[in-house]
């Protein structure tokens, strides 16, 4: 399982200390699937897959990088599907954020940095999205195949912005770490 291997997976779920009730119960739907799905991250599980996203924070700590999702219309953290060429999943969230910004990125810790369940409706289909925090620098080069438009925002702009609590929950978590 290149990009996904079952048994790192577990032990980073395993790792992994929530920080509020939302977080918890996702967690605990994320260890479950973690060992009953034949192939974790793989798209073609009906029910539900692994993805990968990135809490994007630049070098100075004072913004977060939101993108503007095609499908949902919605803004977003940079992320997607893990592929079989990921070495890990924090690695395919580093790859879906230069690919979503342009961005130069790293990680600031390999360790999972939030966990959260959420329905797709057009694929019918749960995500269970693991957080990476990601430092990011250089110049906004949004892919328009990608993203309708990926902009730095200041952390309270950010805070207005965004409409999904648990985005909400792990953009507190990043503004906190990075201050």
């Amino acid at each position: 399982m290149s990009g996904c291997d079952r048994d790192a997976l577990v032990a980073m779920l395993a790792a992994h200390v929530p920080t509020d009730d939302e977080e918890r119960a996702d967690l605990e739907r994320m260890r479950g699937y973690a060992v009953s799905l034949a192939e974790p991250c793989s798209r073609e599980q009906a029910e539900a897959h692994f993805t990968a996203s990135a809490i994007v924070v630049d070098e100075e700590g004072e913004r977060t990088m939101l993108i503007h999702h095609r499908k949902s219309g919605m803004w977003f953290q940079p992320g997607g599907h893990i592929e079989p060429g990921d070495p890990s999943p924090a690695e395919g969230a580093l790859r879906e954020a230069r690919e979503e910004t342009g961005l130069d990125v790293r990680l600031a810790s390999v360790r999972l940095f939030d966990a959260d369940v959420h329905w797709i409706p057009w694929d019918e289909h749960w995500h269970l999205d693991l957080r990476f925090l990601v430092i990011a620098g250089g110049t906004v080069a949004a892919d328009a195949a990608e993203v309708h438009a990926a902009e730095w925002v200041a952390w309270d702009a950010a805070f207005e912005r965004i409409q999904e609590t648990a985005l909400v929950r792990a953009l507190g978590k990043a503004r906190a770490a990075t201050a």
